[in-house]
């Protein structure tokens, strides 16, 4: 119940229970639709340097049962992907050390490694980041500060028909050869 219906309820106009959930073009609300989640115990990597973040995104992953393992920086991360083979890494551009591209770099090319899906994130809204991500490997682009809804779209969007977390089809961006000096 939004603060506006709890408002009515109080003034004794509550009228929107009769009403139907809002939509936006035939499109349910995202409060009304149901959220998919992977499955129970899905390993998801957080790569950030901020204790801010990787309690923020520990603390929605858990409650919707996912299991967690955080690291500050990019070589610690590498490490506890080897040891706990995650399903999803999310993994900050901006690190001490090994900045998330090179990280990337580094998981793409190791054939231990290679098929788990990336989530970047960056608090610098420059495309140019979310585009080289994605040309070297990133299977999509959050950025920060990020919401609960944000954290769990992006997963969704990640899953297979048994709610595991997979690399999508590797396709082209449709102005690749403009950057690629092809044109």
């Amino acid at each position: 119940m939004g603060i506006l219906d709890q408002i009515r309820t109080l003034l004794g106009r509550n009228d929107s229970a009769a009403a139907p959930p809002k939509t936006t073009d035939g499109i349910v609300e995202r409060r009304k639709k149901p959220r998919v989640d992977a499955r129970e115990g899905t390993r998801v990597l957080i790569i950030d340097d901020s204790k801010t973040i990787l309690v923020a995104l520990r603390k929605f992953l858990r409650s919707a049962g996912y299991e967690t393992y955080e690291a500050l920086d990019a070589e610690t991360g590498l490490a506890l992907m080897r040891e706990h083979r995650p399903e999803l890494i999310f993994l900050d551009i901006v690190l001490p050390g090994m900045n998330g591209f090179a990280a990337l770099r580094a998981i793409r090319r190791d054939p231990m490694l290679r098929d788990i899906p990336v989530i970047m994130m960056s608090g610098n809204e420059q495309a140019m980041e979310q585009f080289f991500g994605t040309r070297i490997g990133a299977d999509d682009f959050m950025k920060k500060p990020f919401s609960r809804y944000e954290i769990f779209f992006r997963i969704e969007r990640l899953l297979d028909e048994q709610l595991v977390p997979r690399r999508p089809a590797l396709q082209p961006h449709p102005r690749a050869a403009e950057f690629d000096g092809a044109a």
